[in-house]
């Protein structure tokens, strides 16, 4: 892989910042991230993304995140100190604070929101990886992730403001329970999210959480796609998408 000296640079000052970074010429040899061979069957799309359904989840339902983290090789630390996570709940005056009004119901304030990665239009996330570990896939706007490229230093971490990724502050391969082989596991000092199942979109699969909803909540599809079900959604249902006002343009659109 040819680096630029300035990419050296950059790369060479932050792992000098220390705090759990891994070691800079590790990231530089292990080159590209694992490749997808992609089936005949493969789905394509120019602008994947999912709408949220919230009065369909029912109370109490992990379905979607048991799924996804199963696919994934997410560890289970067991504490929230440690905690990696791809997709999981969160309070909705948390999710959307700008529509906490006063007379709000109090049941809606505590209730259970899924959140993930939002794979926006225009993520932070990837303007401030000075490796270009996250970068956002051009034929079809998915955020994704090279492990390899990844140096820990969190910058893209502080960028999100959905606090959607995680790091591995210690090994995971000892905290995952079965682990996936079609799915790599990553190492200390690796920042993971969610990346839209790409892998199994490569395989012609729909994301994992949107297969394991039994309520049909997840509707994922293709946004540029006017007969799809998910523009058929939007057309037809008023949504929500998490702090729009940022600029981010989030692709995870909510019906509250």
């Amino acid at each position: 892989m040819k680096v630029s000296r300035r990419t050296l640079l950059k790369i060479a000052g932050i792992s000098l910042m220390g705090g759990g970074v891994r070691p800079a010429l590790e990231a530089l040899g292990a080159g590209e991230s694992s490749k997808i061979v992609a089936s005949p069957n493969r789905l394509v799309g120019k602008r994947w993304a999912m709408a949220i359904d919230t009065k369909k989840c029912p109370p109490g339902c992990h379905d979607c995140i048991d799924a996804c983290h199963r696919e994934h090789n997410v560890p289970d630390f067991g504490n929230p100190k440690d905690e990696v996570k791809w997709i999981w709940n969160e309070p909705f005056k948390d999710v959307f604070p700008a529509q906490e009004y006063r007379y709000i119901d109090e049941g809606r304030k505590e209730k259970p929101v899924l959140v993930l990665c939002n794979h926006c239009d225009n993520p932070p996330c990837v303007r401030v990886c000075p490796t270009q570990a996250t970068f956002k896939r051009k034929e079809d706007g998915i955020v994704m992730m090279d492990y390899h490229r990844c140096i820990g230093c969190r910058f893209c971490m502080a960028g999100c403001p959905y606090g959607a990724r995680s790091m591995n502050f210690r090994d995971p391969r000892p905290f995952i329970k079965k682990i996936n082989p079609q799915f790599p596991t990553r190492t200390k000092g690796v920042v993971e999210k969610c990346n839209f199942c790409e892998e199994r979109l490569a395989r012609g699969l729909i994301p994992a959480c949107v297969e394991a909803c039994k309520e049909k909540a997840l509707v994922f599809g293709d946004l540029e796609n006017p007969a799809a079900d998910i523009r058929k959604l939007l057309k037809a249902q008023l949504t929500l998408r998490r702090r729009p006002e940022l600029g981010t343009q989030p692709q995870i659109y909510y019906i509250v």
